[in-house]
């Protein structure tokens, strides 16, 4: 339920995905370290804890204003692969800049959408990107020294996505076979009580599908219902980001809307968490999928696509 999933040959795996994480220490307090930068898409900083600082506002530079000096787009789908078989998975984000009304800067993780985005490529999907209000998102936590982020950082077609995320109204929930909630402090605001979203979501999984998250992202899933009315969480086995790594008596953790372990326990789910920081924490239970922080990225993406291949 909670470990590494076994060696599976249609999953397309590398060791390579399993970035570096550590304990988030000064990230859990939410000071930002990393102004907001306007363009491709914003990185703000919840934590910016990251080498390579400039490299990251190079590759802004580069893909805002002389694209045609950017890398040359090394993880840009082919024409066999893009078409997924008319498979397609969603990845949900958020548009908020900063923890509620305060001067806190929050983002999206940018590993956390990455590295599951290049698992769903390589596995033939295709992937769309969808927030709340549509257009760019507020993003963080990037490692140039790891190399998946960084070709993708470099990559104008996989920004372009991130700077052009879908509105919610321009979702046809039956094109997709699954739904993945990226994490990061801009998820505890703006997706859980978006009922678009909530719609497509509850849409794809009452026809099969699977319904997916990851760290903060399953703050998104909490308001999700049944068809009679009930939580979708509810007798269900859920983790996500637990109250035990943040930092509960900061100004950010006082803006979040909701604890993510005391929802999930409210809406009928049994929240179950690992005491280890990255211990590539997990629960596989039906088609509800979740991470309890960003080192369990792999698996979780992992599972969607296996969850998905079950239902073929």
């Amino acid at each position: 339920m909670n470990s590494a999933p076994g060696g599976n040959p249609i999953l397309a795996t590398d060791a390579a995905y399993r970035s570096r994480t550590t304990d988030p220490g000064g990230c859990a307090a939410g000071q930002p370290y990393l102004p907001s930068v306007t363009g491709i898409s914003t990185f703000s900083g919840e934590c910016m804890c990251r080498p390579f600082f400039f490299q990251i506002l190079m590759a802004l530079y580069l893909l805002l204003f002389q694209p045609e000096c950017a890398f040359a787009s090394p993880v840009s789908p082919d024409t066999n692969a893009a078409s997924g078989q008319g498979q397609k998975i969603l990845i949900v984000t958020s548009n908020q800049h900063t923890y509620g009304n305060t001067s806190i800067s929050a983002a999206n993780h940018f590993e956390e959408i990455v590295i599951a985005y290049d698992v769903f490529r390589k596995n033939g999907y295709v992937v769309d990107v969808v927030s709340p209000e549509g257009g760019a998102i507020p993003l963080n936590y990037i490692d140039t020294a790891n190399e998946i982020q960084k070709a993708h950082l470099y990559d104008a077609q996989f920004m372009s996505l991130l700077k052009n995320t879908r509105h919610p109204r321009q979702v046809r929930a039956g094109d997709y076979r699954a739904v993945y909630y990226s994490g990061g402090g801009s998820a505890m605001f703006g997706v859980a009580d978006n009922k678009d979203i909530q719609e497509i979501a509850t849409a794809i999984y009452r026809s099969g599908g699977v319904v997916s998250a990851i760290c903060h992202g399953t703050a998104g899933i909490v308001n999700l219902k049944n068809i009679d009315g009930s939580s979708l969480l509810a007798g269900r086995n859920i983790t996500g980001f637990p109250d035990l790594f943040e930092n509960t008596k900061a100004d950010y953790y006082k803006t979040f809307p909701f604890s993510i372990d005391k929802e999930v326990s409210r809406q009928g789910g049994n929240f179950e968490y690992s005491k280890k920081w990255a211990a590539n924490f997990y629960i596989v239970d039906g088609n509800i999928i979740t991470g309890q922080d960003p080192s369990a990225t792999v698996s979780v993406a992992q599972e969607v696509i296996k969850a998905i291949q079950r239902k073929t």
